[in-house]
C-alpha cells in the first residue's frame, strides 16, 4: 500500500466513523446549514461588508477578504485543477444531505476560506478570532459530516487558509498598509 492509498484509507475510515457514530437527526439539520453559510465564503463576506464602514475594523475586513481571495486563488483555481481529486460522495452509497458538488475535492474551499477569515480576525482581535475559529471549525466539520470532502482535503484547506492569512498580514505589516487603510476617508456611520 503506497502513501496515498494509506491516506485515502484513513480518510474513509474517519468519514465512515462520522456516519456510523456521530450522524443524528439534529446534526442532519444543522450541518447542511453550516455548509450553506460557508459556500463561497458567504458568512465571511457578510461579516466583511460592515467592517468597511468603521475605522477600527476597516483593515481587519480588508485583510480578511484578501486572505480569503488568496486562499481561493491558490486552492480553487490552481490546486484543485492540478490534483483533480474526486469527492468521497462519488465512491459511497450514502444518503446525501446536500447536493453532490461537481467540482474537485482537494483542498476544501469551505475550510480554506473559513480559516483564512478566522485567522485574519484572530490576528486583529483575539476574542473575535476565537469565535470565528469555532465557526470555521464547524463549517469545516460540516464538509466531512456531509460526506463531500475527505479529512485530508479539510486539513489541507485549513492549512492553506491559515497560511494565506499570515502571508497577507505579513505583507500589510511589512508595508504599513494597515495604518494607511485605517486612515482612509470613509466616513464613520
Amino acid at each position: 500500500m503506497n502513501f496515498f492509498d494509506l491516506i485515502t484509507s484513513a480518510d474513509f475510515a474517519i468519514l465512515n466513523f462520522i456516519q456510523d457514530f456521530i450522524r443524528c437527526d439534529f446534526l442532519d439539520a444543522v450541518m447542511p446549514f453550516l455548509s450553506f453559510i460557508g459556500e463561497h465564503g458567504l458568512i465571511w463576506i457578510i461579516a466583511f461588508v460592515p467592517m468597511l464602514f468603521f475605522r477600527k475594523t476597516r483593515s481587519w475586513g480588508i485583510i480578511m477578504i484578501l486572505s480569503m481571495g488568496l486562499a481561493f486563488f491558490i486552492g480553487e483555481i490552481f490546486i484543485k485543477n492540478v490534483v483533480c481529486r474526486v469527492r468521497p460522495c462519488y465512491f459511497a452509497d450514502i444518503e446525501m444531505l446536500v447536493e453532490m458538488p461537481n467540482s474537485y475535492s482537494f483542498p476544501s474551499g469551505h475550510s480554506s476560506s473559513s480559516f483564512a477569515a478566522a485567522t485574519a480576525l484572530f490576528i486583529m482581535n483575539k476574542k473575535t478570532g476565537v469565535c470565528a475559529y469555532v465557526l470555521a471549525f464547524l463549517i469545516a466539520f460540516s464538509r466531512l459530516y456531509n460526506y463531500v470532502h475527505f479529512p485530508s482535503d479539510v486539513i489541507c484547506g485549513i492549512i492553506l487558509g491559515i497560511l494565506s492569512a499570515l502571508l497577507i498580514y505579513f505583507i500589510f505589516k511589512k508595508f504599513g498598509l494597515k495604518d494607511k487603510i485605517d486612515r482612509l476617508g470613509i466616513r464613520e456611520m
